[in-house]
């Protein structure tokens, strides 16, 4: 491709809207352009990225034995409320009704469509395993859609879906797709980690992340140092402590003023205390009804472990003006103490003693607090978020809690949607069993925003080789030289003959310019013909992520070329 025939416009200035890295990038390099909030159109440059990582994708789906389909993006509601996910989705779910009065919504994810497919095509154990999987645009109407490709409302996704005889069988084919993504992202030149993960609106009863490691990343994973125990904030497991061997004894509950002291880090310093002596009374709405979740100073609660120990569908922290109307309580000197709704604790609260909670009076707190004595609670559990002074649930090792950014998801679904959408086989007894599922998800889109997260510097974005856009940019320095322009276009022709994806840049602009925009677009390998070639045969090749530079001969450009594009792909050192 000639760059003086691209559709290419680069950016000086970073965007207003773009608060990420790449977001940013993406804009200033021209590989997207915003039509809506959170919906993107792609430019050549960066629908050549996403088909790249499709061929990848599809190359190792088809691999793992999974065949790939297209499904319909409207669905009709009727299968929704089938498997109950119509109500239970929440508003990112777009419905609509069309003009005759139907009822459907865009599709964010098919588990109802392949079901209801499957249901009707496979009758016999014999059909099975069968893996099945789609890459097409999805919808999922974000409330806050944010960060270009990272989060928007539209998105190309890989989602695919297998149905085995039974939980056997579906193991294996989930151990098989595990590996596979493990393939796919380090093809695409991806540092990423497998971690295990809440199952959400999917639903099912386990599954894993995967997460490219990035300092911008919008989740917090916990890893551990010393095993290859991994999971996100919401699936960490913070094991209960030890009982205490004795309790202290306790005292007697006091009344102390504390006026203007709301905060943990105000409370504590005000009463001479360590945040681990005080108890957060934090008041949510579970379903719509509300619930105290008591937690240590130090501690947060998470969302996610409160809404499966609640077993309800939605969680939602109450504001200052819920928890005053609703409640009739004190924001900022919240307590367990007399409390009519339900009250939940975490196991570390369990444990506690004289604790100093809120008193549920504006300016006062309460010392020598005691579950039992004072306040009970209705279910105890694991409610707050993995701390990196929290041991490894796993061998006891010390955690760490990098940033991540998820690329993918699987899920191990059991029966929940056969069972729901009564999807059934024959089994080898003429009996008839529903189908073991499986769900995996790729944001393909997204995997484009994550290897820019991963990978730029101050210049632009530093592409892995195989998602760039092209493998290689020539640059001709001297485009009004007859000499230079025909060495350049005669180099063009051979590495374009020769397999390797070259941007020809062939623009009548100064050589500054061409190296801005070669690294802003993050292009692997460089080739420059300039005054070098008019006066002595050679071209200069400049590494992107290394920065390298060798001076050839033109005569072996092109082999050159060949052979660290193959280093690069294979890895291999360089010779």
């Amino acid at each position: 491709m000639r760059y003086s025939q691209l559709l290419l416009p680069t950016l000086k200035e970073t965007p207003a809207e773009a608060e990420i890295v790449s977001h940013q990038l993406l804009l200033r390099a021209g590989f997207i352009r915003k039509l809506t909030a959170g919906i993107y159109a792609y430019l050549p440059l960066g629908l050549r990225t996403l088909r790249k990582i499709e061929a990848i994708v599809r190359e190792e789906m088809n691999r793992a034995g999974a065949q790939e389909l297209l499904l319909p993006m409207v669905q009709p509601a009727d299968l929704w409320q089938e498997s109950g996910r119509w109500e239970k989705y929440g508003p990112e779910l777009l419905r609509f009704v069309d003009r005759h009065q139907r009822a459907s919504c865009l599709g964010p994810t098919h588990e109802e469509v392949i079901t209801d497919l499957v249901r009707m095509n496979v009758h016999s154990y014999k059909e099975l395993p069968l893996n099945l999987y789609q890459i097409q645009t999805k919808f999922r109407d974000e409330i806050r859609p944010r960060f270009g490709l990272m989060r928007g409302r539209e998105f190309v996704m890989k989602d695919g879906y297998s149905f085995d005889a039974d939980e056997a069988a579906a193991g294996i084919t989930y151990n098989k797709m595990k590996e596979a993504y493990s393939r796919i992202f380090a093809r695409c030149g991806l540092s990423c980690r497998a971690v295990e993960a809440d199952t959400g609106t999917i639903g099912g009863n386990f599954s894993h992340e995967f997460m490219v490691l990035a300092a911008t990343g919008e989740d917090t994973i916990v890893v551990c140092t010393a095993c290859d125990y991994a999971a996100n904030m919401e699936k960490a497991t913070c094991p209960p402590p030890a009982p205490a061997a004795t309790l202290p004894a306790m005292l007697e509950l006091e009344r102390i003023a504390t006026p203007g002291q709301k905060t943990v880090e105000e409370v504590t310093a005000f009463l001479g205390i360590t945040p681990d002596q005080l108890v957060k009374t934090m008041i949510y709405l579970a379903d719509g009804k509300p619930v105290a979740a008591l937690v240590r100073g130090d501690h947060e609660v998470q969302p996610v472990k409160l809404k499966n120990l609640l077993g309800v569908v939605d969680v939602e922290l109450a504001g200052e003006d819920t928890i005053r109307k609703i409640c009739d309580l004190v924001p900022g000197y919240l307590g367990p103490i007399g409390l009519t709704m339900p009250v939940v604790a975490d196991h570390q609260v369990m444990v506690m003693a004289n604790m100093v909670t809120g008193a549920n009076q504006e300016d006062v707190h309460l010392k020598n607090v005691n579950l039992g004595r004072d306040f009970t609670v209705s279910q105890a559990g694991d409610l707050r978020m993995a701390t990196a002074v929290d041991s490894c649930p796993q061998c006891h090792g010390r955690l760490e809690l990098p940033r991540g950014i998820e690329v993918g998801h699987i899920f191990k679904l059991g029966t929940s949607y056969s069972e729901a959408l009564q999807a059934t086989f024959l089994d080898d007894h003429g009996k008839r069993q529903p189908f073991v599922m499986g769900c995996y998800g790729i944001g393909v889109s997204r995997c484009i925003a994550a290897a820019i997260e991963q990978n730029h510097d101050d210049n632009g974005i530093i592409f892995p080789l195989p998602i760039a856009p092209f493998q290689v940019i020539l640059l001709n320095l001297s485009p009004k030289d007859v000499e230079i322009s025909r060495g350049a276009d005669n180099l063009y022709e051979e590495l374009t003959s020769r397999g390797i994806d070259t941007l020809h840049d062939d623009r009548n602009e100064r050589p500054g310019i061409k190296f801005k925009d070669a690294d802003l677009i993050g292009i692997p390998l460089r080739v420059m013909v300039g005054k070098r070639f008019a006066e002595a045969g050679e071209v200069e090749i400049k590494q992107r992520a290394s920065g390298d530079t060798q001076v050839l001969p033109m005569a072996g450009a092109a082999d050159a070329l060949v052979a660290m594009l193959d280093r690069i792909m294979t890895g291999a050192p360089k010779a």
